[in-house]
This record gives structure tokens, sequence and C-alpha cells, in this order.
């Protein structure tokens, strides 16, 4: 890239960067909210949940209205909302004897506005680059993410040293700069913009999956499964380092940042090396998840914790394999006009996936690590064969 391109994508690579944060950077902070704010273990999951379930919601319609009035102009907007949420949520701590429900409302707040973040810089991607360098550009995007999940136990242990609700601040004080960047640093490419009315619109998105409907939901269950299994996975470790590991603070931020390290470091990789291999993203995808699936089922087999996080490193690889040539066949599945929707319900189906990762895994504790981890094993497979027979290239590619 150009320097002044290079400039204008590391500003859009904060898009995602900030996103990420909303939920990872809390995982380690959880058990000092619950014991601050006296809640069960339930309602500190809602935390999570009440973000990501208004992202999953209002993403496909972030993604029809950037279709019919541009990525940024919406974009930018819900920048400053994911902020705004986050300060709701710090200051209801700082003033309020009993901030839990003000709280919750906030992080509704924030979730709103994640949902017109990174779907939309991905759409605004696939506008910007075509072909290999499509893909190039997005596994940075991808990876920018994952330096974000990287980074957020890390920043979120290192912020809640301050307080337990310092971390809300921190949303405002990351988000504000970054839309002020993608307004005016960030240009973006001059194409037609859909005028249909929301009926006639809904018929060509329908029209799309009326020709790859096969593909894009295999290729949004994959996508759905490889976050499921992370923010599972996460919000496990982040319970057993304190419970039987006995590490508590920066130090387990560093042990959480492992896994989502090989991912980011990975993703960055599997992007520059297959953006011009089409032909090979389909077996790539297939046995990463076929890898994933092996990780998972040998968890249970370790106690002592190097060779448990060892593990744990190759199951980042593997979801970190699997995500940017998933994202490369959904921003090419269509053309612009209907390229926003269509990324945007592949974030519907990734925020839903983080979601119900934490309180699914939670539940399954219940059970026994290895009835849980061998049922996430089967998951993977599941994914991996879906992916096998089911996904196929875009019918559309620019």
């Amino acid at each position: 890239m150009k320097k002044k391109t290079a400039l204008q994508f590391a500003v859009l690579c904060g898009v995602p960067f900030v996103m990420v944060l909303g939920n990872s950077m809390l995982i380690p902070v959880l058990p000092q909210m619950k014991k601050a704010m006296a809640l069960s273990q339930f309602q500190v999951g809602l935390i999570v949940t009440f973000f990501s379930i208004p992202a999953g919601i209002l993403i496909p319609l972030a993604g029809f209205l950037s279709d019919r009035c541009g990525r940024k102009p919406i974009m930018v907007p819900a920048l400053f909302v994911y902020g705004l949420g986050g300060l709701i949520c710090g200051f209801a701590a700082l003033t309020l004897r009993q901030p839990y429900y003000l709280l919750l409302l906030g992080r509704v707040v924030q979730g709103a506005g994640a949902g017109g973040t990174y779907q939309l810089a991905m759409a605004l991607t696939g506008d910007t680059f075509q072909s290999s360098e499509r893909t190039k550009a997005l596994g940075l995007l991808e990876a920018a993410n994952g330096l974000g999940k990287v980074l957020s136990p890390i920043l979120g242990s290192l912020i809640a040293l301050i307080s337990w609700y310092a971390p809300f601040f921190a949303y405002g004080l990351l988000a504000f700069p970054v839309g002020l960047g993608v307004w005016f640093l960030v240009p973006e490419k001059q194409q037609k913009l859909s005028k249909d009315s929301f009926s006639a619109y809904w018929r060509k998105v329908q029209e799309v999956f009326r020709d790859q409907a096969v593909h894009l939901l295999a290729c949004y269950f994959v996508g759905m499964v490889a976050l499921f299994l992370l923010f599972g996975v996460l919000s496990y470790v982040s319970d057993i380092l304190e419970s039987t590991y006995h590490i508590f603070g920066l130090t387990k931020g560093f042990v959480l940042a492992v896994p989502v390290f090989s991912m980011a470091v990975t993703s960055y990789l599997s992007g520059l090396f297959l953006s011009n291999k089409q032909s090979l993203w389909k077996p790539v995808i297939v046995g990463a998840m076929f890898a994933v699936a092996l990780s998972l089922g040998l968890l249970p087999l370790f106690r002592k914790l190097f060779p448990y996080m060892l593990v744990l490193f190759f199951l980042g690889l593997g979801i970190g394999i699997v995500l940017p040539p998933i994202n490369s066949l959904i921003t090419g599945a269509t053309s612009a006009d209907r390229r926003g929707i269509i990324t945007c319900l592949y974030g519907t189906v990734r925020f839903f996936g983080v979601a119900i990762g934490p309180p699914t895994f939670g539940l399954a504790m219940e059970l026994g690590p290895w009835a849980m981890f061998l049922g996430s094993a089967a998951l993977a497979v599941l994914a991996a064969l879906t992916a096998l027979f089911a996904i196929t290239p875009p019918a559309v590619s620019e």
C-alpha cells in the first residue's frame, strides 16, 4: 500500500480494534464486578449479553442504511454512540450505590453503537479493494480485530487496577478519536447508492440468498461457531485461572492473551498467504476447523498450566486461519450495493456466537470438562463438515 493509503487503512483498522474491546476488555474484570455489585454469576454474564444482543440485532439495519447513505455516515455516528454507552456505564458506577441496571442500559446503548462498526468497515474495505488486495486488507482488519482481543484482557486488567469501572471510561476515550479519524482521513469510494424502498431492497437481498443461500449460510455458521468457541473457552479459562491456578490481575490478562495472540497473528498471515489462492480457501477452512476440534478434544487431558496454554495457543491458530477466507467469501459474494447487508448479517451471527458462548460454557461446566470440551469438539467437526459440503466460490466477485 502507498503511504497515504496505509495511514487511511490504519485508521480504519482502529474500528474493529475498538469494537472488539466491548466484551473482551471486561472478561478479566467480571469477577471484580460480581463482587463489587453483589451479583450472581448469571447477572454478571448479562453484562456481556446486553452488549452483544442489541449489536447483533441492529447490524442488518446498519447494513441497509449504509447501502443507501454510504458507509461513513453510519459508521462514524455509531462509534460515538458506542463511546457514549461506555460513559453511561462508567458514570453509573461512579455515582450510584446500585449501578447495575443503569449499567445494563449503558451496555445496550454501547451494543447499539457497535452494530454499525466492524461489519461496515469490512464493507468499506470490500468497496475499496479488489481481488487479491481485498483478501490482504480483510486479513489486516481481522488481525486488528484479533489484536484488540489480545490487548483487551491486558488493558482490562491494567485499567481495572484503578477501579473495576474504569474500563468503561476507556471506551469513550478510544472511540471518539477513531470516529473523527474515519470521518476526516478515510475516503469513501464514490459509487451508486441504493435508492430502493426497504421492501424492494429486501427483495434484492432475497435474490442473493436464492442464488447462494447454502453457501452464505454455511459461511455464517462457520464464522459463528469459531467466535462461539473462542469466547466460550476464554470465559471458562478466565474462571479457572483464578479458581484452579490462583492467577489474578495483570498476570491473568497476559495468560488470557495467549490464544487470542496466536489467533491475531495467524489471521494476518492467513489473509496474506491466501490473498491470491482462492482455490485453497475451502480446504484451509475445513482443515483448520478439524484442527480446532482436535485442540478442544485434547484440553481435558492436561492439568498443568503450560501444556494447557500450549493447546489453547494452537486453538487460536486454527480460528485465526479460518476467519480471513470466510470474510473474503462473504464480502465477495455479492455486488457493492448489497454488500453492506450481507456482511452485516454475518456480523449478526458473529455477535450471537459471542453472546451465547460464555453462558453456554458456564452451564456446560456443570457437566465436567470432558463433556464440555468433547461437545465443543463435536461442534467444530460439524462446522468443518458444513464447510466441506456447503461452501462454494461466490457467484459475484466484485
